[in-house]
């Protein structure tokens, strides 16, 4: 089995860190759209591509964000050069023509509303963990959060009720001096089984 430069894995998996601290550097547009780009290629149930991604950036769409957060991620939000609402577009099989024309699954989840919502849901938090991994790939750190009224952010930025919101990831440079000290992980024998 080829084996990946060890040195390449460590900022995607062993050294990524999650920051709640960030230095004053921008995160240019050309680097959301590569971003974007690698990100695109997880796998999804179907190849549905259900994610959409609002890149939180201008001190007026932060304006607007600010509100719904909850109070212990306002501060490391509102300092994040981007946060990024990963959300499911509920009417993703729209696209399912395009994305995976073999067979009419338009059809399969247009008829199945509660397997559309699952669909749509399960495969928006993974490429919203490929959008971790991708952003760590070009050097950027990641804040992931579940911390916010997703209702309120729903209302705000989606208010025809299409997409939806799932979780946010501060993106930018982080401090690395801030960090706090790295907890623990499971064990191989206490999270896993081989059967």
């Amino acid at each position: 089995m080829r084996q990946p430069a060890e040195d390449a894995l460590q900022p995607l998996f062993e050294a990524g860190r999650t920051h709640n601290v960030w230095l004053e550097r921008e995160v240019p547009d050309a680097l959301l759209r590569a971003l974007y780009e690698r990100l695109r290629w997880a796998p999804t149930s179907a190849n549905s591509n259900p994610g959409r991604f609002v890149f939180v950036r201008s001190p007026e769409a932060k304006a607007r964000l600010r509100p719904h957060l909850s109070a212990q991620n306002v501060e490391k939000t509102m300092s994040a050069p981007v946060c990024a609402i990963v959300a499911a577009d509920s009417r993703f099989h729209d696209h399912m023509p395009t994305l995976a024309p073999q067979r009419d699954f338009r059809s399969v989840f247009a008829a199945a509303p509660a397997l559309a919502d699952e669909t749509a849901t399960r495969n928006a938090i993974l490429q919203g963990a490929y959008l971790i991994l991708a952003a760590r790939s070009f050097g950027l750190d990641c804040g992931p959060m579940s911390g916010f009224d997703r209702q309120g952010v729903d209302a705000e930025f989606f208010p025809d009720g299409r997409w939806q919101s799932n979780f946010l990831v501060n993106l930018g440079y982080g401090d690395d001096s801030k960090l706090w000290p790295r907890n623990p992980r499971l064990a191989f024998d206490d999270a896993c089984q081989i059967l």
